[in-house]
């Protein structure tokens, strides 16, 4: 890795940020670090990171923040609305800005981000925008990088929450397969990117499961004996409906989201070494102390 390399952070206080900040840290790459939530990003704060307060959706709170910056990496976006804000307003427009700022800077990589499949998926509201903001960066001229997850760990602890009560329910037969990765693995793929030019990577974790088996882990893990509830597609499908149709995109953006993946395989190529079975344990661990 060129030692002269200087990191912008996007979205370190999320879930995959925080990975990302950490292992730009672990490698001592000189990153700034941008966030609202400076009080929460301080904890990245090292010789080698400084946090700067910026409000990604406002533009003059970002110029001359580019200043020397070799490689943008964002993982700027939102699963619920919330502040007003819209999926346009942060996973494509705030991402816009940063990129345009990057532009001006001459800055050389920008690293987003973004979903296994989002090209197929752009009638959802949450992948619509993500892939807007893709269709920006390609069209940019900068060298970029698309990471495209087909699901982190964390998004696994709705099959936990689930299990604690003794009950795991899946839409159809239960036999769509995932391979999840964790925070860590993701975070190491996504710096590594930095010196590759122009793809687009799809990435998974190294075990793929059913969602049964997902299901089974998870009860396990809360010693909780195997009770699966299938519930049919077609409730799924009119749920569906009835959230489109009677409720607004804040309300049913992350429903159909998860509604609409949870009926397909999402397998991409295996990549890490972290296990669902250990992140349930440890997860369950965590609660008994």
């Amino acid at each position: 890795m060129d030692n002269e390399e200087l990191v912008l952070l996007a979205g370190a206080t999320g879930y995959l940020g925080t990975y990302i900040a950490k292992e730009l840290s672990e490698r001592s790459m000189k990153t700034k670090i941008i966030a609202r939530n400076t009080k929460k990003a301080m904890q990245f704060a090292n010789n080698n990171t400084t946090v700067i307060n910026a409000e990604i959706t406002n533009t003059n709170t970002l110029k001359g923040l580019f200043e020397g910056i070799t490689t943008v990496i964002s993982t700027v976006g939102i699963t619920r609305q919330k502040d007003g804000l819209t999926y346009m307003d942060v996973d494509y427009q705030a991402n816009k800005n940063l990129l345009e700022e990057a532009k001006k800077a001459g800055v050389k990589k920008f690293i987003y981000v973004s979903v296994l499949n989002g090209k197929q998926h752009r009638n959802l509201k949450i992948i619509e925008a993500k892939e807007a903001f893709v269709d920006e960066l390609i069209a940019s001229g900068i060298n970029y990088s698309i990471i495209r997850p087909n699901g982190f760990f964390s998004d696994m602890k709705d099959f936990l929450d689930m299990a604690k009560k003794g009950k795991v329910y899946l839409f159809g037969s239960g036999k769509k397969k995932i391979n999840p990765i964790h925070g860590k693995d993701l975070a190491i793929a996504c710096v590594d990117s930095i010196n590759v030019s122009n793809e687009e990577i799809n990435i998974g974790g190294p075990d793929i499961l059913t969602q049964n088996e997902v299901a089974e882990l998870a009860l396990l893990a809360s010693g909780k004996p195997i009770n699966i509830i299938h519930i049919p597609h077609w409730i799924r499908k009119s749920i569906l409906k009835i959230l489109r149709t009677f409720t607004s995109s804040k309300t049913y953006g992350p429903l159909e989201f998860f509604l609409t993946l949870m009926a397909e395989d999402a397998i991409a190529p295996r990549y890490g070494s972290h296990r669902l079975v250990t992140f349930f344990q440890n997860e369950i661990d965590v609660l008994k102390k």
